[in-house]
């Protein structure tokens, strides 16, 4: 926990801004979940996470933490103030009015969970049963911010009931293949139907007075318009990446390093018309280098795109995994000091480098990138 020795001061607008003030995950006793709709639209076919649930070896949980503690006395040494979760009991099911499942995850990725805007944290709904709990290992952190600043709001989204009408049955089949994923991306077709408004805070980019959406497996429309009411004072712009046969979260497909400048995985390209925003207003889109991996580690739910999942510490400064040379070698080349963080062995609980921190402050202000709409 923070101590009151300092007061806190909850604001970040952006990607990229100097970061003072951040949270970062744990691995503790982190599960693979029962099988629900939701996971099984995400998981593919030939994945070696299928049928496979519960608590994940207490081996590879060491390993995880060992790195991401490593990772948060890192950033303490370079300054930042450092916050992690308190984990609760991920073992114990989920049980509702309107479903149950026997286990739920962890909270190493708070990046999925929490969005902060301004001087807000907002929990999101989350569109995974397994993770309606999840918040709770935030909540006494936001505990202490609401009490040391007076400007902080603490905001929760409204919790969805998750029946099976949340989620299209197409998506159940277990032989799918990519093909038709592709075709039903294109069309916009995701596991998640409009039934009532569910987004992840990771689909959310922040860019000053906009913010930035991917449409896909864990936020759909009506979540994007649940954040385009909720942030009345920004413009709320909807994104989606036909290339991707499972979209879920955005910072492995479109990752902002400083102004005017945005790394796009060439395998997800974002669409022309929805890049006008950002050309018209003179950002450069740059492909991503590719990955240095050809298959992610094992029971991993992510892609090997996680290469791109980095984490800018300011406009000149970018963590990157250790292993992704790639990657490094490219920011390098685009004028940015990199530092290199070792975590591929935490990937599997919940994602790269930004996916373990949740910003609580970045230096700077609200500031308007696109004039031009």
């Amino acid at each position: 926990m923070p101590t009151k020795e300092n007061k806190v001061v909850v604001n970040s607008w952006n990607e990229w801004d100097p970061l003072k003030h951040v949270i970062v995950g744990r691995a503790d006793n982190c599960h693979i979940p029962p099988p629900e709709p939701a996971l099984d639209g995400k998981v593919p076919e030939d994945s070696d996470m299928r049928g496979q649930w519960g608590k994940r070896p207490q081996e590879t949980i060491d390993k995880g933490n060992e790195l991401l503690d490593n990772f948060a006395t890192m950033l303490e040494g370079r300054g930042l103030r450092v916050d992690r979760p308190i984990p609760t009991d991920f073992s114990l099911p989920v049980t509702t009015p309107d479903f149950s499942t026997e286990s739920q995850f962890g909270c190493m990725p708070p990046r999925d969970v929490l969005l902060t805007v301004g001087s807000e944290i907002l929990e999101a709904t989350m569109s995974y049963r397994c993770r309606w709990f999840e918040y709770l290992s935030y909540r006494p952190l936001l505990k202490h911010y609401w009490e040391e600043d007076p400007n902080f709001r603490h905001e929760s989204a409204p919790k969805p009931r998750l029946t099976d009408a949340d989620y299209h049955s197409d998506y159940l089949s277990d032989k799918i293949g990519e093909q038709k994923r592709l075709e039903w991306t294109a069309r916009k077709f995701f596991v998640t139907t409009e039934e009532e408004p569910l987004f992840d805070a990771a689909d959310v980019l922040r860019f000053g007075k906009d913010l930035v959406v991917q449409h896909g497996f864990t936020t759909n429309l009506k979540g994007i318009e649940w954040l385009r009411r909720h942030f009345s004072d920004h413009r709320v712009h909807a994104v989606n990446f036909p290339g991707d046969p499972y979209p879920i979260h955005i910072d492995a497909t479109f990752t902002p390093i400083k102004p005017g400048l945005i790394l796009n995985n060439p395998k997800r390209p974002l669409p022309a018309e929805q890049r006008k925003l950002f050309t018209q207003n003179n950002w450069e889109i740059v492909d991503a280098a590719p990955p240095a991996h050809n298959s992610p580690p094992a029971l991993c739910y992510s892609s090997v795109w996680l290469s791109m999942n980095v984490l800018v510490l300011d406009p000149k400064t970018v963590c990157v995994e250790k292993s992704e040379v790639y990657q490094a070698e490219q920011l390098d080349k685009l004028g940015m000091e990199v530092i290199e963080v070792e975590l591929r062995d935490a990937y599997a609980f919940g994602g790269g480098l930004h996916c373990c921190t949740a910003d609580v402050y970045r230096e700077g202000k609200c500031e308007d990138y696109f004039s031009k709409q």
